[in-house]
Formats: C-alpha cells, sequence, structure tokens
C-alpha cells in the first residue's frame, strides 16, 4: 500500500485529525472505481480553526531568518526527490494520471517550489524621494498575512503547490482546500512535504471538505487576505464577487477555450504531433488544452488525415501501464457531460471523423470536423479527449475565429516565418500564446494566465511575489516640517 494513501485526515494546526463534519468522503479510483481511503469532512468549526493557526503561525513565521526560510523550501524539494516513486503512485491512482502526465506534474511542482525558495530573499523595499524637506519616504514589501488556496482536480498537486509555495515563501499563512476528487494529492501530500521540511505548525493547513458542509465560509472568513482560485469559470466568477464584497484580493485562473492555428506555410507534420500533445495531454483535462484546431484550407486535407492517423493510435486504458496516453476521466460526470456536448455539436452538423468507445471513465478519442463558431462544442470548454477540427482561409478568418470566445487563455500558432507567427500571435486576444509550440506550456519565470472569462491576475515569477504581498509606506520626517496652520 502506498503510504501516502495515510494522509486522511485534516491538517490543522499541525495536527493530523479528523474533521467535524457528519459526512465521510470516499476518495476512489477513476480509472477502477476501487476505494483508495475515506475522510471525515471538515466543518464550520474547523474552517475557523484552520485560519486562526494560520495568522497565529505567520507571525511566528516573521521571525525566521529569510535564508532559514529558503533552506526550509528547499527540504521541501529534497523531500519529493526522495519520494518520487510513491507521489507518482498517488497521482495515477487517485487522479487517473499516466505515468508520463506524473512525470510532467512532478517536475512543475520542483520547479515552482525552486522558484519560492527565493521569495524569502526578494521582499525588497525602496527608499523613495519626497518634495516635502527633511521626509524619507521608506517602501516596504509585506505579506498579506493569510492566503486561502482552492484547488483543481486535474493537475492538484501542482496547482494547489503553485500558490501554496509562493504564498509560504513571501511569508504567509496558508490554509488550502484541495478538490474532493484528489484530497491528498492536491492537499495532505501537501501537508506532509511542508510538515516533514519544517514548516511552523499551523502555518500550511489543509481541509478536505465539500461546499455543502461549508458554503462560502472558505472565501468570506474574515481572516484570508487573497484567495487563490484554479478552476471552472462559473465558480470562479462566484470567488470573485464574494472577494471583492469583503475587500479581498482574489487570484483567478479559469477555464479556457485554446485555439492551435496552422498557417498554410506550417511544418505539418510538426504542427500534428504539437496539436495532439496540446489536446490530449491528461486525457484533454488540462485548462489550456487545444479544444480547437483552426487549419489553413491549403493544407487542410493532409494536415486532418495525419492528425486523426495519430490519434487514432493513442493508446487508451489502465493509465498505470507505461505506454498508455489517454486514461480515465476523474469521475462519471465528467464523462456524461463531455459526451453530452459531443452529441450536441454532432446534431447541430458537426461531423465525427474519430469516435471512440467509452469504458467507465474512459472516453477513447473523438474529432469532430466542419466545426463552426456557433457550435455547442466550439463555445464551451471540452475538459476532455475531444477536439473541434475547423477551417480558414485568410489570416484575418482564423483570427476571428480564434477570437470567438469569451475565454482567453492560450493559444499556439504554426508557421515557416517566425515573425509572422509573432504578428499574429499578437492579434489573439489571449494571455499566453506560443509560436511552432503546444498550447500547454508553463514556466516558473514567465507570467501566467488569462484574459476575458479565463482569469484574473499571474502567477509565477515575480507576479506571484506581487499577488502575495502588499506594499506600506512609512515617512520619517528628520526635521521640522512647516505646517500651514
Amino acid at each position: 500500500m502506498n503510504d501516502f494513501t495515510q494522509l486522511n485526515k485534516q491538517y490543522i494546526g499541525g495536527e493530523w485529525k479528523d474533521g467535524r463534519g457528519q459526512k465521510i468522503l470516499t476518495d476512489k479510483n477513476p480509472y477502477n472505481g476501487e476505494s483508495i481511503t475515506e475522510f471525515r469532512i471538515a466543518n464550520l468549526q474547523d474552517i475557523d480553526e484552520a485560519y486562526q493557526a494560520a495568522a497565529r503561525a505567520k507571525e511566528e513565521w516573521d521571525k525566521v531568518n529569510p535564508f532559514t526560510k529558503r533552506s526550509i523550501l528547499e527540504q521541501a524539494i529534497a523531500y519529493i526527490e526522495q519520494h518520487e516513486k510513491e507521489m507518482t503512485e498517488i497521482i495515477i491512482d487517485e487522479l487517473g494520471g499516466t505515468r508520463l502526465k506524473a512525470a510532467f506534474e512532478i517536475g512543475l511542482v520542483k520547479d515552482i517550489i525552486r522558484e519560492a525558495a527565493t521569495f524569502p530573499l526578494r521582499m525588497e523595499g525602496k527608499i523613495l524621494p519626497s518634495p516635502v524637506d527633511g521626509k524619507e519616504n521608506r517602501l516596504y514589501r509585506l505579506p498579506v498575512g493569510v492566503v486561502g488556496v482552492i484547488s483543481p482536480f486535474n493537475f492538484p498537486f501542482y496547482l494547489s503547490m503553485k500558490s501554496v509555495a509562493p504564498a509560504l515563501g513571501a511569508g504567509n499563512g496558508v490554509v488550502l482546500k484541495p478538490h474532493e476528487d484528489t484530497p491528498i494529492t492536491g492537499g495532505t501530500l501537501i501537508a506532509k512535504i511542508f510538515e516533514e521540511a519544517g514548516i511552523p505548525k499551523g502555518l500550511l493547513n489543509v481541509v478536505v471538505t465539500e461546499i455543502s458542509e461549508i458554503g462560502d465560509t472558505f472565501v468570506e472568513h474574515p481572516i484570508p487576505r487573497v484567495i487563490s482560485f484554479t478552476g471552472s469559470t462559473q465558480v470562479g466568477s462566484r470567488i470573485g464577487q464574494l472577494a471583492a464584497k469583503h475587500f479581498k484580493k482574489a487570484a483567478l485562473e479559469l477555464g479556457g477555450n485554446s485555439a492551435l492555428i496552422v498557417l498554410e506555410d506550417a511544418d505539418i507534420d510538426y504542427a500534428v504531433n504539437a496539436a495532439v500533445f496540446s489536446r490530449f495531454t491528461h486525457q484533454g483535462q488540462v485548462c489550456m488544452s487545444a479544444n480547437r484546431v483552426i487549419v489553413h484550407h491549403d493544407v487542410y486535407d493532409e494536415f486532418v488525415t495525419k492528425y486523426v492517423n495519430k490519434v487514432s493510435a493513442l493508446k487508451c486504458g489502465n493509465p498505470r501501464e507505461a505506454d498508455t496516453i489517454i486514461g480515465p476521466l476523474i469521475n462519471e460526470r465528467q464523462v456524461q457531460n463531455l459526451i453530452a456536448t459531443v452529441e450536441e455539436g454532432v446534431r447541430e452538423g458537426a461531423t465525427p471523423l474519430l469516435r471512440g468507445d467509452v469504458h467507465g471513465n474512459v472516453v477513447e478519442p473523438i474529432v469532430l470536423a466542419d466545426v463552426t463558431t456557433d457550435m455547442a462544442v466550439a463555445k464551451r470548454e471540452l475538459f476532455g479527449p475531444a477536439v473541434c477540427i475547423m477551417k480558414f482561409s485568410t489570416e484575418e478568418e482564423a483570427i476571428r475565429i480564434a477570437n470567438d470566445t469569451p475565454f482567453g487563455l492560450s493559444g499556439a500558432v504554426h508557421t515557416a516565418n517566425l515573425e509572422r507567427g509573432a504578428e499574429f500571435a499578437k492579434k489573439v486576444y489571449t494571455g499566453m500564446i506560443h509560436v511552432n509550440d503546444g498550447t500547454i506550456n508553463d514556466e516558473p519565470l514567465v507570467a501566467f494566465g488569462g484574459e476575458k472569462n479565463s482569469g484574473l491576475g499571474r502567477l509565477n515569477g515575480p507576479w506571484s511575489l506581487e499577488e502575495f504581498t502588499t506594499l506600506k509606506w512609512i515617512s520619517i520626517q528628520h526635521t521640522p516640517r512647516q505646517f500651514p496652520y
């Protein structure tokens, strides 16, 4: 048995204990439906206790030398490296990730902690000039205090850590609420890592619960000053409104409907590889996935033939098998939502070039052609292994199609002319877009975030430092000032 399956408790105030809620949450393997473990969920009292603990521990964290803080965060990386095999297994079992996906996710986690480990040494202030004689202006960068983090089920280890590690590195206390489908990988595993690294007790708390139990309390509690949420646009909109109501800052990384555009001069074989990777990585359960592949009519037939051939060869099924590319979706509800959207698209006129079977939560690839911008499959985020292929004749038409969505997270464009690609990319209204690459990219030093309904704010590098800190102006009047009265 994987030792991490024993992490089935709340982690509050540095202690592992059952929640006070009445409900038992069963953590299931999405591939075979087997129970991994069970949690007694947290209730409102647990949420309050977690936030209170984070606030107290933050005062202790303030007194720790920045170089010591850096060392503690580096110890977290060392713990991960010592337990990568077990972490790979829990990613496979709890969220149906393939071995390839697990390696990718663990690598991202280590990279973001390495960046966060520099934050204690980057809490820099400034001395600024003043128009008032004898005045010294000091500007201090300070932690916001306590950060609440809500993470999703698709990349739970990384998307939790992406906020947790920088928030800790910037000097904050943290309360993390993982998705109920991935409470270990997105929650208690992270608590274990930082417990072993040596952070003060209570600085990081993990509460496993459900909205039916706690309502909006996680966001509305008076202690957290920043709420970092990754998940659906619908839920993100509500969290943003609640945060604004209580004068909190919300960092929102939300859904996407990314386009990968293939211009007529592109390297077709390379573009096919990038497009397949961009759609079918982790069964398409990636916010940056290329939902829409938009291809110039001159190369459309060649691209589609090669694309369908490559997708047809992807192995589907058991994520424990090393060569599996497409494993299960996280739960039956996600399967049903995807199939319903695909069926609606077919009724609207989309042509299924490839439509595999459904085995439990494993959905074999679906490739839809003749898709237009008014169809459901083009408008919605397809959070699964289904893709829309669309045709265009001019660059202006391609840009119009790419921008005809309320989302704006990622994208890609393929062309032999790199500067043409860069100019094209500037015209696509999205937070991130890549020339001659896939739509799925995330790096620890580069601003990550979306436009429109894909979110607010940016994470990674100095942008995470901005999200989880505030500025305080302290002025010192060295000589008496002349007041007007």
